[in-house]
């Protein structure tokens, strides 16, 4: 299935949606993949970026983040998000579990089940978008990744696409969600009431998404020079984040 939302095209079936899977292919049958989006405008210089905006009108205060935060260090540097432990439990819990290891997992390239692996360190950013988003989460890299089970769709009102730097779950239409998520480079009230989002980013998590979205990619969006996140750290509320380490590749996923 095949959904348009603006200039963007979003292919739902789980391989994502949106941000999305694109759908498991068959051996030997290409797996699906968007068509390049087009831009509706040049992208923005970095000193040219605007503040996140507030919330829209009528919809009051918004929640703010709360919680852990996720600190994923990539070799374009680093992306610090703030969960909303309260607005979205059972998503934050499912990506910290997978995080830490200490969610057991079927492995998208072996099929086998995983105990005490670290799901995302050495996984990669597999569709990067310019004035969109990135997305990331998937072991195979394709697209279509999954870890062999679903969780429920998180809805709160007062959580919407309405600024840059929401971290959100990827799917393949209702109750699809799994481990793949993506991070917006700016609003996208196409997607409001569509994904869970989960988590905010901070400002200068926004800059390296800009960066990461604008590398070189191929006809599937999928970046040439892949984009790794070389681990993902949770770090508890009110504790300090650890050290940034030097941009640097880890090995890939296996």
């Amino acid at each position: 299935m095949m959904l348009r939302f603006a200039s963007y095209t979003i292919f739902a079936g789980l391989a994502l949606s949106l941000p999305v899977h694109a759908q498991r292919a068959e051996p030997g049958t290409p797996s699906q993949s968007p068509s390049p989006p087009q831009q509706t405008k040049p992208a923005a210089p970095v000193e040219e970026l605007p503040d996140s905006p507030g919330a829209s009108e009528g919809l009051g205060i918004p929640p703010m983040p709360n919680g852990p935060t996720a600190v994923l260090d990539t070799s374009m540097g680093r992306l610090t998000c703030q969960f909303f432990a309260n607005e979205s439990p059972k998503t934050v819990e499912n990506f910290i579990g997978l995080a830490t290891g200490t969610k057991p997992f079927v492995d998208p390239i072996t099929d086998k089940p995983m105990k005490g692996v670290h799901f995302y360190d050495g996984t990669t950013f597999h569709r990067v978008i310019a004035n969109f988003m990135i997305q990331g989460g998937d072991r195979a890299g394709t697209g279509a990744g999954d870890a062999g089970y679903y969780i429920p769709e998180e809805r709160s009102a007062g959580l919407r696409f309405d600024r840059e730097g929401r971290l959100a779950m990827a799917n393949a239409g209702p109750g699809t969600g799994s481990t793949q998520f993506f991070v917006t480079e700016g609003p996208v009230p196409e997607l409001n009431g569509k994904h869970t989002i989960f988590g905010q980013c901070g400002a200068h998590s926004v800059l390296v998404v800009q960066s990461i979205a604008r590398v070189e990619k191929n006809s599937n969006d999928k970046p040439v020079t892949p984009v790794l996140i070389n681990k993902v750290t949770i770090v508890p509320e009110g504790q300090p984040l650890p050290a940034e380490p030097a941009v640097t590749a880890a090995p890939a996923a296996k």
